[in-house]
């Protein structure tokens, strides 16, 4: 309540309360008078006069019947406020599904709204807090809340292997020059707010639930991905990180442990998928996003999904795994905070840097398995492909482990 009246403070002199709908009325210093709906404050009355006036049917449409409504919890409970056009959250929201109601609360029609933004607010590390860990927590959760902002203001992705019988899908847009036969293609079907994009030595879903997950769920899977600590942890500060690492071997073990019934093949598909899903965004959201930091037209994710397809030589699915996920989140988080406190950050990170365990190995060697069907070699411990080299590193460590495993 007392921040409640803070705010209050700041937006100018406060004017007393309206008798009828209990809006406190503050002035603002352009004499404009502001209508505040306070659902903090927990006296029954005020509250269900307040609540009541807000749900008034004969103030749907009038925009002016409130400026600003302060709550505790209000886009969980849900509200019917067609005319707010800024969402700022106070505090970092680790739910998928409490995201989606925030920003559905500020994205719905009305006339003349032409935008709507969502501000989470998180109070920055300070570098001499002695519970820095615990902000460097909230932190990291609230920047794995902004990765899954934007893939869900994203549109739909529909990802195909590249082949030689692939033909154009109707209803899709690809771009001025059409669908050719020779390329990667990227098709928009704006209708349906979905892009088809084509990628070379994509796999494909055999079963039906994996299907169902590349279809329906991969937001779940990318969910799981962006609040996993240790790979958030890495993905943006571990300097010496093989992105491979991240995008292979820890999604890989998210998908096995979230999806155990699918069979290995099927496992490596929605992992695929997934991988390709999110760092297709987080690419496009880069280019999309002009220098100021403000994005660009209503188009500008689908014309930077376009231009990252065209700026690289082929779309293929070993080029989007060695895209390190974090990488945007990282460039944006040290432009906002101080390098004194970003510094604080990757040092409590940095502490508690993991090494390999028994099931990484696993994953590694597995890999090395694969590496060695696709070349004819197993890699190379000395390799300069970091890739090959932490593969050659899992085989190492998981023949030491059986090496002294029989000594007893």
């Amino acid at each position: 309540m007392r921040e409640v009246e803070h705010i209050i403070e700041e937006l100018g002199d406060w004017q007393g309360a309206d008798p009828i709908t209990g809006f406190q009325l503050v002035k603002t210093e352009d004499g404009r008078t502001l209508r505040i709906a306070d659902l903090v404050d927990d006296d029954k009355s005020k509250r269900d006069r307040v609540s009541t006036a807000l749900k008034d049917p004969t103030q749907k449409n009038n925009c002016d019947h409130v400026d600003i409504i302060i709550a505790l919890g209000m886009a969980k409970e849900g509200f019917d406020w067609i005319w707010c056009e800024h969402a700022l959250t106070v505090g970092y929201r680790s739910s998928l599904t409490e995201i989606i109601q925030i920003i559905g609360r500020a994205t719905r029609d009305a006339p003349g709204k032409t935008r709507a933004r969502f501000t989470n607010l998180i109070a920055e590390p300070d570098a001499s807090e002695e519970a820095v860990t615990e902000a460097v927590n909230d932190t990291l959760k609230a920047i794995a809340a902004s990765l899954l902002m934007e893939q869900v203001l994203a549109p739909r992705f529909e990802f195909r292997s590249k082949v030689s019988t692939n033909e154009p899908t109707d209803g899709f847009d690809y771009g001025d020059d059409g669908y050719q036969q020779d390329k990667c293609n990227v098709g928009f079907n704006e209708e349906k707010g979905k892009f088809q994009i084509e990628i070379k030595g994509l796999s494909e879903p055999k079963s039906e639930e994996a299907t169902r997950i590349c279809q329906e769920d991969l937001n779940e899977v990318i969910t799981a991905f962006v609040q996993d600590k240790t790979a958030l942890e890495r993905g943006l500060f571990d300097k010496e990180l093989v992105p491979e690492e991240l995008t292979i071997s820890r999604m890989g073990k998210i998908i096995k442990d979230k999806y155990p019934e699918l069979d290995e093949e099927d496992q490596e598909t929605v992992r695929q998928h997934a991988i390709a899903a999110l760092n297709l965004t987080q690419q496009a959201a880069h280019i999309a996003t002009s220098g100021d930091g403000e994005p660009g037209a209503n188009t500008a994710l689908i014309d930077g999904v376009r231009k990252f397809a065209m700026d690289v030589r082929e779309l293929d699915i070993d080029l989007i795994d060695r895209i390190n996920p974090f990488g945007e989140a990282y460039s944006i988080l040290a432009k906002a905070m101080s390098e004194e406190s970003l510094k604080q950050v990757a040092a409590v990170i940095g502490a508690k840097r993991a090494t390999m365990t028994l099931e990484d190995a696993r994953v590694l060697s597995k890999r090395a398995l694969k590496f060695m069907q696709e070349r004819g070699r197993l890699p190379s411990i000395t390799s300069t492909d970091p890739w090959e080299k932490s593969m050659a590193e899992g085989v190492a460590f998981l023949a030491r482990m059986k090496a002294e495993a029989a000594r007893g």
